[in-house]
């Protein structure tokens, strides 16, 4: 599983070959996305979840995606550090991802490392992103099912207010509810839950459930919620939905990104900089230049 990963990650030339023998393995695994700001306490509670599917005997997978320095494109990888109370059961595989500059949370590679996990037999994949903020809303296209984590103190009421955070959280959870402000970031969260298109009949309701992760309270009671969510959404045909527009972003992006090493290969040979004097000279504008490239291409 390992060097299969490591083979995602490096765009190996065999890559191809692998996801072909995988694919009639794969599509098994019900992957459940982690997110919040930094210091919710991620890791803490995705290391609680893991002990509480592996009482139910269940194989589980986990993606912990670290944040990428913008100078040396090194990451520490430390949320497989913080993971050590797993590290020795053989039915749990930790990965630790860098994101490499990729936006939004996640590794690019991401979607082909959770495949690798499905085809190997893995019940439950836990994604656990970057937790840098907002941006982290690309979680909601990958995940069966979306875990928001908030935290009393931290200005998390408002942060779930703001773009992209509300819509994601398929759960929310208030982790370290133990501090002062616990109660209040729960009500303005099921307030502010309220105010969207969610209680309409037929559409999930999140529900927020609150943790102390560190000392295994409340992960029940987040199971249970977790539970809910999957009976819902295959109830209704939205798990398949889910897959199916996950499977076609990850398509599309196989085709972006062969179509820019072919771009690539073709801006080696002069032909995208000679374009590129033609519309500086005002010969030609840029989109009949993107046209005349896309015939170089044969697209």
């Amino acid at each position: 599983m390992a060097r299969l990963i490591s083979l995602v990650e490096d765009g190996h030339g065999s890559l191809r070959e692998v996801m072909a023998a995988l694919a009639p393995h794969a599509g098994n695994a019900w992957v459940i996305g982690i997110t919040g700001s930094p210091g919710v306490g991620k890791s803490t509670t995705t290391t609680a979840l893991v002990g509480a599917f592996r009482e139910r005997g269940l194989r589980v997978g986990v993606l912990a995606v670290d944040p990428s320095s913008p100078f040396s494109g090194g990451a520490l990888l430390g949320d497989r550090i913080r993971m050590q109370d797993h590290a020795l059961d053989p039915e749990v595989y930790i990965r630790s991802m860098a994101s490499r500059g990729h936006l939004g949370g996640l590794s690019f590679t991401t979607p082909q490392a959770i495949r690798v996990l499905d085809a190997a037999g893995c019940d439950v994949v836990l994604v656990e992103t970057v937790g840098v903020g907002q941006s982290e809303v690309e979680i909601a296209g990958l995940a069966d099912t979306s875990v928001v984590l908030l935290a009393p103190g931290m200005g998390d009421g408002i942060q779930a207010a703001k773009a992209g955070i509300l819509e994601i959280g398929d759960v929310f959870v208030v982790n370290k509810a133990d501090r002062e402000g616990a109660d209040a970031t729960v009500r303005d969260l099921r307030h502010m839950i309220s105010l969207g298109d969610r209680t309409e009949p037929g559409l999930w309701r999140p529900p927020v459930v609150k943790t102390v992760a560190a000392q295994k309270i409340g992960i029940d009671e987040v199971m249970e919620a977790l539970d809910k969510h999957r009976a819902f959404i295959e109830e209704d045909g939205e798990l398949d939905r889910r897959r199916e527009r996950r499977v076609a972003d990850e398509i599309e992006t196989i085709a972006l990104a062969t179509l820019r090493t072919r771009l690539g290969h073709l801006g080696g040979r002069e032909g995208v900089t000679a374009l590129a004097r033609d519309v500086v000279a005002g010969r030609i504008d840029p989109y009949a230049a993107a046209d005349r490239l896309l015939e170089q291409l044969g697209t």
